[in-house]
C-alpha cells in the first residue's frame, strides 16, 4: 500500500507525518488490499478558527473500481486527521459488509483476490486409535457395546479366540462379523 501525503499552504512536520501515517495505515485492517491512499492537508485562513485545518483523503480499495473519499475540518491538524480516518473507516466497513452480504464470505472481503483452487477430494486417515480387546462371550460384548453407547464393538470370542465385530443393525438387532486370515 502506498501512502502519499501532501501539504498545501503549510509544511508538514515529521511528528504530524508520523501521526497521519499511523492513522491511515490502520485502514488496512478493514479492507486488507488497499492499493493507495492520498492524503492532502491544508491550512486555510478562515474566519472561524474551528475550521482552520482541512484533511482530505482518497482511498483506492483494490476491490472493483471503488475509491472512498473523506474530508474533515477542525481547529487542530490531529483532530481533522482523526475525523477523516473515522469517516473512511465507516465507509470501508460499510463496503466490506456489502461485499460479504453479496458473496457470503467472499474472498475479497478477506483480502485474497486469486481464484481459489478446487480442493481435491482425497480421503485419508485423520485419526488412529488403539485399544486392548478382551476375550468375552457375545452377550457380554452386547452389554459392553450398549454400556458405551456405540453401534459396534470389537472383541475376541472366548471359546475360539477369534476376533469378531459386533454391530447394531438398522432394524435394532445385532450382527457379527467374523475374521479369517487368508494366505
Amino acid at each position: 500500500m502506498a501512502l502519499q501525503i501532501t501539504g498545501t499552504n503549510m509544511e508538514i512536520t515529521p511528528k504530524a507525518q508520523r501521526y497521519i501515517e499511523a492513522k491511515f495505515n490502520k485502514l488496512t485492517k478493514h479492507l486488507p488490499d488497499i492499493i493507495d491512499i492520498k492524503v492532502e492537508v491544508s491550512e486555510e485562513g478562515t474566519k472561524s478558527p474551528q475550521q482552520r485545518f482541512l484533511v482530505r483523503a482518497a482511498v483506492n480499495s483494490g476491490v472493483g473500481r471503488n475509491i472512498f473519499h473523506g474530508e474533515e475540518r477542525a481547529e487542530d491538524l490531529m483532530i481533522a486527521t482523526d475525523r477523516t480516518a473515522e469517516v473512511l473507516t465507516r465507509q470501508l466497513e460499510k463496503h466490506k459488509g456489502k461485499l460479504y452480504d453479496r458473496g457470503r464470505g467472499n474472498t475479497q472481503v478477506r483480502g485474497k483476490f486469486q481464484k481459489p483452487e478446487p480442493a481435491e477430494n482425497i480421503n485419508r486417515i485423520v485419526k488412529t486409535k488403539s485399544f486392548a480387546i478382551e476375550a468375552m462371550s457375545q452377550e457380554e460384548a452386547i452389554e459392553q457395546m450398549e454400556g458405551l453407547g456405540h453401534d459396534f464393538y470389537l472383541f475376541i470370542e472366548e471359546k475360539g479366540s477369534q476376533v469378531q465385530l459386533l454391530y447394531r443393525r438398522k432394524d435394532g438387532n445385532y450382527g457379527i462379523i467374523r475374521t479369517q486370515i487368508v494366505k
